[in-house]
This record gives C-alpha cells, structure tokens and sequence, in this order.
C-alpha cells in the first residue's frame, strides 16, 4: 500500500512516515510533500498512492487548495494542531483525521478506518471549498496552535496563549503569557499567515498578539514604540510607514 505525506514540517513528516511503515509493514511511503505548489504539481504528474497523509495549514495556504485544483480519488485523512470543531464534516463523508502531535493509537485508528472502508471512500468526494471556508471562519475565532520542539517532545501551544515571536540570528523563538519560551521551526512569513489577523508584524523582528499590546508611544522621530504585557527582549518599534496599519488592527474584533 502507497501513500504520500503532505507536510511543511520535516521533523514531524519523517516522524509520521516511520511511524507508518513500523506499525504497518505493508506501507511504503511514496512521497513527502512541503507544500500546496509542489503537491499540485506532483499530483498532476501523475501517483499511484492508495491513501494521503495531509496537513491542513501548509507554509503557503490550506491543502484543500491541493484537492480543488487537482481531481483525485485517493481518500485523505487530514493531520492537524486544530480542534475538532472544524473537522466534523469529515467524519460525515467517510474519511479521517488526526490531531497533532501523533501517537501510535491515532495513526493506527485511521489507517484502520481506511483499510475497512476502502473502495467506499470514493463514493463520497468531500466539498474542499466548503472546507476551506469553514477552516477559515473556524481560524477568525479559534486560531489554533503552533508545534515546538523540546528535547525528544512536539508540544502544541496554543496561538492564543502567546505573546510574540521574536526572529534573532535567523532562530524563530515564542514567549508565552506565562513567561515560557521555545523555539519554532517556521519563518516569520509563515507564522504571520497561521497568526493573522490576530498577530501583527511590527518589524522584522517581532510578530506581536493584540491581546498582548498595554500601550504606544513615540519612539525618535519617525517610529513608536509598543509595550507588551510580558517583558521582550528588546523595544518594539514600527515605522512611520506602518502606523495606520498598526492603529487600524488594534481596533479590530
């Protein structure tokens, strides 16, 4: 049996294929894809995969991106760090999914779901754009969570317990409402599309949560500077330029 990965991190898609092909010998994992573009241009050359393995928020948008634009008839259980309250509608049309991080319990269940419905699957193609559409109104009120790494764990924490993130010599740290820090294998391109809108890039350096934000000020003559709830490491500051959009998301919702 084939399958293919869909999976921005490389850490957790190298996890999950060895923890496949372990508790199934019968696996070969034909492919790990990073992203929505290069799944799309895989796909359309052509697989002869059985069953995917797909993340939902990739570095460059939603899979469901994937299934839209390419036709397929290969089942998919979807892996992720949200909740079920957008996942229901998966259950309903005869698919799976997983809620990260994965244990053998998880990945065993829905391979199993797979294998006793197999050739059914099929029958009832899911509505992606649907699908689309509720992730994205289930993100304006629940934004998830980010996977950090520590020592031999992937921990989920919660979009909405952080406070910033800060980029310094190319490492991508978090800092919690309670002070914790870990470090994040994404960019801070990638971060503020999984963040908005309730995050804002200040700067090159800082993403920052509108729930963190005590106060602005001038800072020189050009920029001002904004104070957190929990000490940073050093001053935020925002340009000119970027003010009315900094003033304007601090009024949103």
């Amino acid at each position: 049996m084939k399958l293919v990965i869909i999976e921005d991190e490389k850490v957790t898609a190298r996890d999950l294929a060895q923890t496949l092909e372990q508790l199934f010998p019968q696996i070969t994992v034909e492919k790990v894809l990073g992203t929505v573009k290069e799944s799309i241009k895989y796909f359309i050359d052509g697989t002869n995969a059985d069953l995917i393995f797909s993340d939902i928020q990739l570095g460059d948008g939603l899979s469901f991106e994937i299934f839209a634009q390419v036709e397929l008839d290969i089942p998919v259980i979807f892996c992720t760090a949200y909740d079920e309250y957008a996942l229901n509608a998966f259950k309903a049309n005869g698919f799976d999914y997983i809620l990260k991080p994965f244990t053998n319990e998880s990945v065993t269940a829905a391979v199993n779901k797979y294998l006793t419905f197999r050739g059914k699957i099929a029958e009832n193609a899911l509505p992606y754009k649907a699908l689309e559409q509720l992730f994205n109104s289930k993100k304006t009120t629940d934004p998830g969570a980010v996977l950090v790494y520590e020592k031999d764990k992937i921990l989920p924490i919660a979009i909405s317990d952080i406070v910033f993130f800060y980029l310094k010599n190319g490492v991508v740290s978090l800092t919690t409402f309670d002070k914790k820090n870990y470090i994040v294998n994404k960019n801070m391109e990638e971060l503020g599309k999984v963040t908005e809108p309730l995050f804002f890039r200040a700067n090159r350096q800082f993403l920052v949560n509108r729930k963190a934000v005590l106060d602005a000020s001038s800072y020189l003559s050009r920029k001002v500077s904004v104070s957190l709830s929990v000490p940073t490491p050093e001053t935020i500051t925002i340009s000119k330029e970027k003010i009315p959009q900094f003033l304007k998301w601090l009024t949103q919702p």
